[in-house]
């Protein structure tokens, strides 16, 4: 039995050692293993970091390379706004100099019956007027402050200092202000003394006048309201007869009919097809007392107002540049082709809303994106108030 044991016990020991010695074959291929992905990884590593250091500097040299084209790029900027503003400086010196003919209405071409119906007129017009004045250029401008809506009107009436703001195209609240200097030293348009409208009002074609607010109501019907700002109340209103709901100026939409005051009274331009016509308004019944057709197109145009009887259409493009007078229409039929202006309007911020003339002072309150402007408009005597009377 113990001669059985031992060789028990001998094969028992080599299968151990036999085992152990695979086990620690196996153990050693595994780290040999290890050792070598180890190395692998900080081959890669280092590679890694290598390359991540030169792209950096890659980087740097690149950003330092833009900054300096960035810096020339501005320099070029600048120097061609200065030359475009040079150009812009030297087109309107040409255009005062050589204005071209605008679109105003013509006296009859036969010189037989020309030197009559001059005569004639000319003699009406001293009967019926004594307005003869015709807007040259624009002296200066002021740009007073921003507040409220890219859209609205403010306007003053001549006989009287107080200041009236509507802010957007539709509301049913419009604020007072004593005076400009009062609307100029105010925070914001809440300031003023608020009037609540018995309707809502539609576009920017108000006008104050004589104390009385004249504006289109927003309803289905072109109705022109006569509100009392004294007492609060509505004096009259009217029904305005144009063919549909076109805007009277294609790049103001929200305006059907705008209603203007000037030295001869109220009026109204409203749109017939594709031009502006204009209308004379009693400013006491709101009846209609004589309209005209004008030469006038509503494509680009944003604002227009009235100086003696004479309508001055401001045209401009979609994308917002310089306005310009580009149409004159006199309704009196005083103003020559030659004596017509083309005037443009300072640089400003986008395109005017509103241009309300006040003929106390010669001055347009404009809305433009916001902000209002003042501009000083440089008047002239019409060329039939510069000739002596006709011979009997």
């Amino acid at each position: 039995k113990a001669t059985v044991f031992f060789i028990f016990f001998t094969i028992l020991t080599q299968v151990r050692a036999q085992y152990y010695h695979s086990l620690m074959n196996y153990l050693e291929s595994r780290m040999l293993a290890i050792e070598e992905r180890i190395a692998q990884w900080h081959e890669q590593n280092s590679r890694y970091n290598s390359d991540l250091k030169e792209f950096r500097q890659q980087a740097a040299d690149l950003l330092e390379k833009l900054a300096k084209e960035d810096n020339k790029l501005r320099l070029d900027m600048e120097g061609a706004v200065a030359r475009v503003d040079r150009v812009e400086r030297e087109m309107d010196y040409i255009e005062t100099k050589n204005p071209p003919r605008p679109c105003v209405k013509a006296a009859d071409k036969m010189v037989e019956q020309d030197v009559v119906v001059r005569e004639r007129k000319k003699e009406e017009f001293f009967e019926m007027s004594v307005c003869v004045n015709i807007m040259s250029s624009i002296r200066a401008m002021k740009i007073l402050k921003r507040l409220g809506s890219p859209k609205g009107v403010w306007t003053k009436d001549a006989r009287s200092a107080k200041v009236y703001v509507f802010n957007s195209t539709s509301d049913n609240t419009l604020y007072e202000f004593s005076s400009v200097r009062e609307l100029s030293a105010s925070s914001g348009i809440s300031n003023g003394k608020q009037i609540t409208l018995p309707s809502a009002w539609n576009g920017t074609g108000h006008t104050v006048f004589n104390g009385f607010l004249y504006y289109i109501s927003e309803s289905s019907e072109i109705q022109v309201i006569k509100y009392d700002l004294k007492n609060g109340s509505i004096a009259d209103s009217t029904v305005f007869p144009t063919e549909n709901n076109s805007p009277v100026y294609g790049l103001n939409p929200e305006t059907l009919v705008d209603l203007i005051a000037d030295e001869d009274g109220l009026w109204a331009l409203y749109p017939s097809g594709d031009t502006i016509n204009v209308a004379k308004m009693d400013s006491d019944s709101l009846d209609i007392e004589q309209m005209w057709d004008t030469a006038c197109p509503r494509n680009n145009a944003e604002a227009a107002f009235i100086v003696c009887g004479t309508v001055y259409v401001v045209y401009n493009t979609k994308p917002p540049s310089r306005s310009r007078v580009q149409c004159v229409f006199d309704v009196n039929d005083m103003v020559s082709s030659g004596e017509a202006p083309l005037v443009y309007f300072p640089r400003r911020y986008g395109a005017h809303s509103s241009l309300k003339y006040n003929p106390e002072e010669r001055q347009l309150y404009a809305w433009d994106d916001g902000y209002q402007i003042i501009y000083k408009l440089a008047l002239k005597k019409k060329l039939w108030a510069t000739m002596p009377p006709p011979e009997e």
